[in-house]
């Protein structure tokens, strides 16, 4: 079920004799990749104790409204806001009624009326309960505002009593729970990504590096992780927020930059889209260089080649699909098939970085992708993060083709 991979789950727990189904339910959602955090009533809490829901999904438990440490850390609007999913299991005759009602009079009733996520019911309760009238046309409400009914299942009750009402076994809520979300083109794929400039030292105080902001790449990441993969993202130095969800390594060089690489390996696809120094100094100074007055002719400092990152993880015997990036001001398609071959990739995107309104630093982008048959691909201009998910999905296509 990958489909559950990296998505978030609130669990609520409400006070029903199902709950103790809650802690397998838990266990059975983080084997399939799921960051779970439990919501437990003050009736859940009754039947299965907080400690154990802390100890299967590995962070502390949410029960009250208005506590002080919670709304420090996470509070409602914050939980709300990081779930994917609610799922409430076992969803009691009393719990179906209050959200039935928009009643919000506890932490669980205010995350569902706060969230814009999926929320899911699944109900447990005594047979002559579920079939009450009023209990089916609370249901019947829940329904007509999208929420889902997760079952229940027909059996023996722990009262005694034979019949409908008993909450769905935890494989089970799983699979619905996974059914909820679409297969995305990336999903279960680790993407690594590179973004941004890399700064080769002359001496303590002064540097190499170019103009790249690391705009493209970070949309990238964002991208990739809408599309459903894990996204690593190698950056070098740039002033841009981590993209929600992404595992973000800061470096500085070029040789920074491969090593780090290196470390994530293996991974399914490679998008390079970082400006990498070709060169760098021989001899990074100790002390900060002074003027020479005896030479009036400048400073020679000499170079020598830094890695290539790109063509380095290619060539692997492991190698990822692998996609470069081409940066060019003349030339712009020539150029960049040349590099395609030379460094054995399957996609090479070309940027006419001499364009100002599609340069580095902009806001927008237009490019062109080439595969290795040399067909090549119109983007046309639009917003980076726009034109990253265009990208995104026409790169998946074809790493879904291999």
């Amino acid at each position: 079920m990958q489909r559950l991979y990296r998505k978030r789950i609130v669990l609520g727990v409400g006070g029903g004799i199902a709950a103790y189904k809650s802690a397998e339910l838990v266990r059975r959602l983080r084997d399939h990749g799921a960051e779970v955090r439990v919501v437990m009533t003050k009736g859940g809490a009754e039947f299965i104790t907080p400690l154990t829901m802390q100890a299967l999904s590995g962070h502390p438990v949410h029960m009250d409204l208005l506590d002080p440490a919670a709304e420090a850390a996470m509070g409602h609007i914050e939980l709300a806001k990081w779930a994917d999913m609610v799922l409430i299991a076992p969803a009691t005759a009393d719990l179906i009624a209050r959200l039935a009602q928009g009643i919000a009079n506890d932490l669980l009733t205010t995350v569902v009326l706060a969230t814009d996520a999926i929320v899911a019911v699944a109900p447990a309760m005594n047979q002559a309960m579920w079939r009450d009238p009023s209990v089916q046309a609370n249901l019947q409400t829940l329904e007509a505002r999208d929420l889902r009914l997760f079952g229940p299942a027909s059996g023996s009750q722990a009262c005694g009593d034979v019949g409908y009402g008993r909450m769905l076994e935890p494989n089970e809520l799983a699979q619905l729970a996974a059914d909820c979300f679409q297969r995305l083109n990336l999903t279960g794929k680790h993407v690594l990504i590179t973004a941004g400039p890399t700064q080769e030292n002359i001496d303590p105080v002064r540097y190499i590096t170019n103009h790249s902001s690391g705009k493209m790449g970070f949309a990238l990441a964002e991208a990739a992780v809408e599309a459903g993969a894990r996204v690593t993202l190698i950056t070098g130095p740039v002033n841009l927020p981590t993209p929600d969800r992404v595992s973000r390594i800061d470096v500085v060089s070029a040789r920074d930059m491969l090593a780090a690489c290196e470390a994530t390996m293996p991974c399914d696809l490679f998008i390079a889209s970082a400006a990498v120094a070709d060169y760098r100094p021989e001899v990074i100074a100790p002390q900060k260089l002074k003027k020479d007055p005896t030479n009036g002719d400048g400073l020679l400092l000499q170079m020598v080649r830094n890695p290539d990152i790109l063509a380095t993880i290619a060539q692997r015997q492991d190698r990822p699909f692998s996609v470069g990036f081409a940066a060019e001001t003349e030339h712009l398609l020539d150029y960049a098939a040349r590099k395609l071959k030379d460094k054995n990739l399957d996609l090479i995107i070309a940027n006419d970085v001499a364009n100002p309104s599609i340069g580095f630093n902009s806001e927008e982008n237009a490019c062109s992708v080439i595969d290795r048959a040399l067909q090549t691909t119109l983007f046309a201009q639009t917003s980076k993060a726009k034109i990253s998910r265009q990208l995104v999905t026409f790169i998946a296509d074809r790493l879904n083709q291999v």
